[in-house]
């Protein structure tokens, strides 16, 4: 019988020992879009073997791991000071959680003590279990759309199995609002933008590492990147030339959402503009501004706040 793709359910929950299952069930359910799996990533290590014959002797399959990327809806949990459902990933991404009852939800970069997390692809009747994962993220936000994380979660291959569908719910997910004038606020050193999109880039450099008596996903290394494109102005207003050609470090930060518990901002406290490229969209002329998330006293480049 046919098994259909879009009849999918991914499960996701920290782990409290590496590598071994956290079990997730049908409350730790990520509502996702635009899914990609890798079911098997490995490296195909030819036997080589010498014989009195010539053909294909054949590979052994080492270093076996899977890889999941999914988008995920940038909206609040509902209540301030209540983790959004997005929350577990962040921290398999190198984030630690900080709640404030009523007030917020806050996730900051660590490098010590970083989580991990066991994920469930489910998809049609079999089941792909995910093990110490680890990851990393994107975001996008652009007019008349709804903003978007993009993770890339990598994972130690656990069993592959014939399940039925877990049975999730949107319950706990918020409805998103759309990019615009009247939801999303950006400010970027200083100027209040008129932008027509901003993405950033966690840069987070995951690393399969397979040794005899270890194996796990780590996260080695981070180069936090972004992108905004930007309506042109006067060079009173905002002089991005000389804050490219100076190395100027300014702060950004976009708040999207006007509802508590819908509020998400997003912070960087030093940025850099590289290479600045000229265009135009509706005859209108912009800028696009390739930005460095730099830290200031370290592992403070990037934080994610949800009111």
């Amino acid at each position: 019988m046919a098994r259909i793709f879009r009849k999918l359910a991914i499960l996701h929950k920290v782990e409290a020992t590496y590598g071994v299952s956290a079990a997730p069930t049908a409350l730790e359910a990520i509502i996702g879009k635009n899914v990609a799996f890798t079911p098997i990533e490995a490296e195909e290590v030819s036997r080589d073997l010498l014989l009195p014959y010539m053909g294909n002797q054949g590979v052994i399959l080492t270093g076996k791991h899977a890889r999941l990327e999914f988008e995920v809806e940038v909206a609040g949990s509902g209540t301030a000071g209540t983790a959004p459902k997005w929350a577990s990933l962040m921290r398999a991404c190198g984030f630690a959680e900080t709640l404030l009852a009523t007030t917020s939800a806050t996730y900051n970069i660590v490098e010590a003590g970083q989580e991990s997390s066991t994920i469930h692809f489910e998809i049609d009747g079999t089941r792909h279990v995910m093990l110490g994962c680890r990851g990393t993220f994107s975001l996008s936000f652009a007019p008349k759309g709804i903003p978007v994380f993009r993770f890339v979660m990598t994972g130690l291959l656990g069993t592959i199995t014939d399940q039925a569908l877990t049975p999730v719910a949107m319950t706990g997910w918020q409805t998103p609002v759309e990019a615009s004038s009247a939801a999303t606020t950006m400010t970027l050193h200083g100027w209040s933008a008129v932008a027509e999109s901003l993405s950033i880039d966690l840069g987070n450099t995951v690393t399969p590492r397979f040794l005899i008596g270890s194996e796990s996903v780590i996260i080695s290394d981070r180069r936090v990147s972004g992108t905004a494109v930007v309506e042109a102005t006067s060079l009173a207003t905002i002089d991005w030339f000389d804050v490219a050609l100076t190395r100027a470090r300014g702060a950004l930060s976009i708040i999207h959402g006007k509802t508590a518990g819908n509020v998400v901002e997003i912070t960087a406290p030093a940025v850099e503009i590289g290479k600045i490229a000229q265009g135009q969209t509706d005859g209108i002329l912009n800028y696009s501004l390739p930005l460095s998330l730099v830290p200031v006293i370290g592992r403070d480049e990037l934080v994610i706040i949800a009111r």
